[in-house]
């Protein structure tokens, strides 16, 4: 089988490429990217790698030539930012393969999709796939994010659309770097009363449900999962695990949930008036670390045959370990 793998660069898509290697059914590997990141480059006889703008309809089309299957990992994933540049590299790209997926004979797309689709500024447990989604999502990127299953839904390609819940493990420059970075500015405290408790999911086990989606049948195919590890824990625990194995203390002063939901919504209306750039708080960015928020990972288990192998601690030492080597890269 020979895939193109999009985002092949980012965090997920590179992990996902390491187990595309070791698979003995992939036989080659498109690993599409839009720049080269020399430390997350993979040498190996399978991997060709093409670098380009995926909104480039030349480009997409001639990425997707010869591929059995494509797992779209690339995304614009920002809590803000402009509707239309979500619209462009979340829809638009979306149509784009789409489009070349059928030009092309493409027998299977997965997809990353995200569960904030789900969020609502609110605890939300076992939340379903089923389960009504908001009649206002609350950014640009979950409404679109929606917009571009929907295409996937009507395309008539065999799909697998995933869900998976905030990603931790090796590689990660996004989470866990974020918020070390708050407290080494001082500005990370406890928001809320710091016991809500969320999904979080190894991204070793999301490359796996990803390589799954390949070569699911039956049932399995055309479905949307939720991924995660299937265990919530207390997120403030483990942000103090990963701060504690880097020999920081979080602060245990607690910020009123009213007092820091205030401030973000101050922000983001100065931002909107001025700037447009996205400010040190945003609504959705403080409901994460503040409400409840877990899904039912069952119909992943039972259709798709996903079960986590890492567990959330594991790919906590895993991101420590490496966020040690590769600090300051």
């Amino acid at each position: 089988m020979k895939i193109l793998l999009t985002g092949a660069m980012g965090f997920l898509g590179s992990r996902t490429l390491e187990k595309l290697i070791e698979n003995e059914s992939i036989t080659a590997v498109k690993a599409a990217s839009r720049t080269n990141r020399d430390w997350r480059k993979l040498e190996h006889p399978k991997v060709q790698y093409e670098y380009g703008d995926l909104t480039d309809p030349f480009f997409v089309h001639a990425l997707v030539e010869g591929c059995d299957a494509i797992i779209h990992t690339a995304a614009l994933s920002s809590p803000w930012g402009s509707y239309e540049a979500f619209l462009k590299a979340n829809v638009e790209v979306q149509r784009q393969l789409i489009r070349s997926a059928k030009e092309h004979g493409v027998q299977r797309f997965v997809y990353v999709s995200t569960p904030s689709m789900y969020f609502e500024l609110k605890n939300k447990l076992d939340i379903h796939e089923s389960h009504a989604l908001p009649k206002k999502f609350i950014n640009a990127y979950a409404e679109t994010k929606r917009q571009a299953e929907k295409e996937l839904e009507e395309s008539g390609i065999p799909y697998v659309s995933l869900r998976p819940r905030a990603l931790i493990g090796r590689g990660d420059t996004i989470i866990m770097p974020r918020l070390i970075r708050a407290y080494d500015e001082g500005k990370l405290k406890i928001m809320g009363d710091g016991k809500n408790i969320v999904d979080l999911t190894a991204v070793s086990n999301v490359a796996d449900a990803l390589i799954l989606g390949l070569f699911v049948e039956g049932k399995g195919v055309n479905q949307i999962y939720n991924i995660s590890n299937g265990e919530p824990v207390a997120l403030w625990e483990k942000i103090d695990l990963v701060l504690s194995k880097l020999d920081k203390e979080l602060p245990q002063k607690k910020v009123p949930l009213w007092l820091v939901l205030a401030v973000a919504r101050i922000m983001e209306l100065k931002s909107r008036l001025t700037n447009k750039k996205e400010p040190p708080l945003t609504v959705y960015g403080v409901g994460t670390l503040t409400k409840s928020f877990t899904m039912d990972i069952n119909k992943a288990r039972d259709l798709l045959g996903y079960e986590p192998a890492v567990t959330i601690d594991e790919a906590i030492e895993e991101f420590v370990e490496w966020y040690k080597e590769h600090e300051g890269n």
